[in-house]
């Protein structure tokens, strides 16, 4: 198995006891399939229905009742593989995973297992140190959810609720190619941004469509690989983090005092902040999978794919790389931007014939921190890119200053309007004439004969006249003739 060596590894070891661990994580990332009727019947998906509403014959497992495979989740699966840069095959088998589960009616999962849909791919990870990691993926495929057993509606029986029984997922498998946390949850990060741009997966972690299964092992640099335990159904990214630093942890605790580590799975706790054990780990054949007699192999077209190809949209790498160099945005900016669909589309609205940078600053820290103080995104923001694109010109054209234009976007915030038409009805025009600017100047110099000797001695107090006049214009003069002023006033 390939490993990626990085320099930056180092600073990612864990200090124990007896000396430095590195901590090895792969994920198996269990990613709903956006698709309107489950994988093998046309029940609903559909979230938050009664229990057992959304259930057909196939789901609940009725004897003859067979599986036919549903077209557009398969498209769903080959559009990710290929936004994941990943080989797709052509012929795939669903095989049946046996194991018995209260919520699970059939006995057995159909998935996929040495014939998955989707083969090798990569994920290039942006970390928040602005290093990128590749990420290997190992495998997609897809197979069916179970349903949901409930234990608290009674104190002696349980209910099962089938709603999702049947409902596709993709299960993407990514190589152990993460060594910390931050890595992990840049991954989970960047792996949903990329479904959501595909339009394959919602990547709701709340509602569960979007939950992975966390595998962690620790050794010393440069050693082999340790035995790994797999922490099941995390549905967080913060989670994720938690569950990666406390499982490391433990490890390193039991190595360190002469055990071993039992490969199996286990389960997160974040209220107490630990795992627990919850079974030893399967191997492959204690599932005793096998071909499934009711489907045949599963073969798409070359020319099928290329059309699911060419209808991809851009993908956030590339819409990345496209506006740095479109608008000479940083990588940081750029990166902010794209993580989500309707952000970089709402800043290429506004930065549209505009100076892109100025653009992407205004946007970045006024309307996302607004939205952010807010808890809202983009999709219900109550200021438009026409809006904001006009803010910006105000201030291009020596309308506004820069502080004006925050507390104009302030009132079109919370009360709407034209920007032009709010700037005219508030006298918010930004001082332009010298000799109403020179007339502040005057008085602030007359009234602190004292600090016009000191700024002599030290220029650097200039700013201390400059906050003073922006005061007592209302923060209306232009700061840079209210700067050449001061300067030719004051003799420096």
């Amino acid at each position: 198995m390939t490993l990626h060596t990085r320099p930056s590894e180092a600073k990612k070891l864990i200090s124990g006891a007896t000396g430095d661990w590195e901590v090895v994580i792969g994920l198996e990332v269990h990613a709903q399939v956006s698709s309107e009727a489950k994988l093998f019947s046309g029940a609903s998906t559909a979230f938050g229905g009664e229990p057992n509403d959304h259930v057909s014959l196939v789901d609940a497992a009725m004897p003859g009742m067979l599986p036919v495979i549903n077209r557009e989740c398969v498209a769903q699966a080959v559009r990710t593989g290929l936004g994941l840069k990943a080989e797709i095959h052509l012929v795939s088998v669903f095989d049946r995973k046996n194991y018995f589960y209260p919520d699970l009616p059939q006995g057995y999962q159909i998935s996929q297992y040495k014939s998955p849909i989707v083969g090798e791919g990569i994920v290039m990870v942006d970390l928040p140190d602005g290093e990128s990691i590749p990420v290997g993926i190992e495998r997609l495929h897809l197979e069916q959810d179970a349903g949901k057993s409930i234990h608290d509606l009674s104190p002696t029986q349980s209910f099962v609720d089938l709603n999702r029984s049947g409902v596709a997922l993709m299960e993407i498998v990514s190589r152990p190619d993460m060594r910390s946390a931050e890595e992990a949850k840049a991954y989970v990060t960047k792996l949903r941004t990329i479904l959501r741009y595909l339009g394959t997966c919602d990547g709701d972690m709340e509602k569960g469509n979007l939950r992975a299964d966390v595998n962690v092992s620790v050794r010393r640099p440069g050693t082999e690989f340790g035995t790994r335990c797999e922490i099941k159904n995390v549905n967080s990214i913060r989670f994720i983090g938690q569950a990666i630093e406390v499982e490391a942890r433990r490890q390193i605790e039991i190595l360190e005092d002469g055990g071993t580590i039992s490969q199996e799975t286990r389960l997160f706790d974040p209220n107490k902040g630990e795992t627990r054990s919850m079974r030893s780990k399967e191997e492959a054949h204690d599932y005793r999978y096998f071909p499934d007699p009711d489907l045949l192999p599963l073969e798409i077209r070359a020319e099928w794919v290329d059309e699911l190809k060419a209808d991809l949209p851009e993908l956030p790498d590339e819409k990345k790389a496209r506006l740095m160099e479109a608008y000479g945005l940083s990588a940081y900016d750029a990166g902010v931007l794209v993580a989500e669909r309707e952000t970089a589309e709402f800043f290429e609205q506004v930065a549209k014939g505009r100076d892109g940078k100025a653009a992407a600053n205004f946007v970045i820290n006024e309307v996302f921190g607004r939205l952010n103080k807010e808890g809202k995104d983009v999709a219900s923001s109550p200021v438009s890119p026409a809006q904001i694109g006009a803010i910006l010109d105000l201030i291009f054209e020596g309308t506004i200053s820069s502080k004006i234009a925050k507390d104009l976007f302030e009132i079109i915030f919370t009360e709407g309007g034209d920007p032009k038409v709010v700037v005219e009805q508030r006298g918010m025009k930004q001082v332009t004439d010298t000799g109403a600017i020179e007339k502040v100047v005057d008085e602030i110099i007359a009234a602190n004969p004292d600090k016009v000797e000191q700024v002599k001695a030290k220029p650097t107090m200039l700013g201390w006249f400059v906050g003073q006049a922006m005061k007592a214009s209302g923060g209306k003069a232009n700061p840079q003739a209210l700067n050449e002023i001061l300067k030719a006033k004051l003799g420096i």
